[in-house]
């Protein structure tokens, strides 16, 4: 934790340095202007998860873009978050959560713009792994025996699943160290993820050629912090800890901002 201290030392600096940039200001506008930092959020979460650290982020100057993940399938997701970097002239971090992490795995290839990778709390496979082969490959994941099913409709007229957390199991299994307020809130509006999706291949992945980092919240119950640690190890990734739930972005924001700087300040 030293090191992510000293790390969100030097990003209260970049604050005082960039306080009145532009949140919308585009990362090519000018020399040194930072990168565009795209966020990615996973299953039964949206975008709105990642406010406070985005908040962080722009008042360091950093433009910030978190779009919708489909939460569909791994290669279509892949591919629409693909279709948002085409469109980004500058340097980019490319950050994700949970079921993020596959989306950005797979997204980050062929973009030579994308300077680094931040896992806060994902899922890093390798080509052929899933999400719900790598959270039950070491014990601790509560997810399975807290996922309620219910069928949707495809366009060929067959019916697939799309899973979602048991309310009464939300944030004990998801959020534990946010308020239960909050938590009822975040179970209501959960936005699903197709078992297909989470059951899907990830393809060659980008972190075999893309410096990555990851934040580990030891406190996960989604994907247990074993599964995690060998996941970054594997990636060779810069590895902090931090006691938290799986929501780490929402519970840690400064530590999930931290750990994008720290991939800031090393890839400039």
């Amino acid at each position: 934790m030293t090191a992510l201290f000293a790390t969100f030392v030097l990003l209260l600096g970049l604050t005082g340095v960039t306080a009145s940039a532009s949140a919308a200001t585009p990362a090519t506008s000018a020399t040194g202007a930072k990168p565009t930092v795209v966020l990615v959020h996973g299953a039964f979460a949206d975008a709105s998860g990642f406010n406070d650290t985005i908040a962080l982020l722009q008042k360091a100057g950093f433009p910030v873009i978190a779009p919708a993940n489909l939460l569909r399938d791994a290669a279509g997701d892949a591919a629409y978050i693909s279709s948002i970097l085409d469109t980004i002239p500058g340097p980019v971090i490319l950050a994700g959560h949970s079921y993020g992490g596959i989306v950005i795995t797979n997204a980050a290839r062929g973009h030579a713009n994308v300077k680094a990778l931040v896992y806060l709390g994902a899922f890093a496979p390798d080509e052929g792994e899933s999400a719900l082969q790598l959270a039950g490959q070491f014990p601790g994941s509560e997810l399975g025996a807290a996922l309620i099913a219910r069928p949707y409709p495809l366009p060929d007229g067959t019916l697939g699943q799309d899973g979602y957390i048991d309310a009464a199991k939300f944030r004990a299994v998801f959020a534990a160290d946010l308020p239960e307020s909050q938590t009822r809130l975040m179970a209501a509006t959960q936005r699903p993820g197709s078992v297909g999706g989470l059951a899907g291949p990830s393809g060659v992945p980008a972190w075999k050629t893309i410096p990555s980092w990851y934040l580990i919240p030891t406190q996960d119950k989604v994907i247990p912090p074993a599964v995690q640690r060998f996941m970054a190890k594997r990636a060779g990734s810069k590895i902090t800890e931090i006691r938290s739930s799986h929501v780490v972005m929402i519970s840690h924001p400064a530590a999930a901002t931290a750990v994008i700087v720290a991939a800031y300040v090393a890839t400039r």
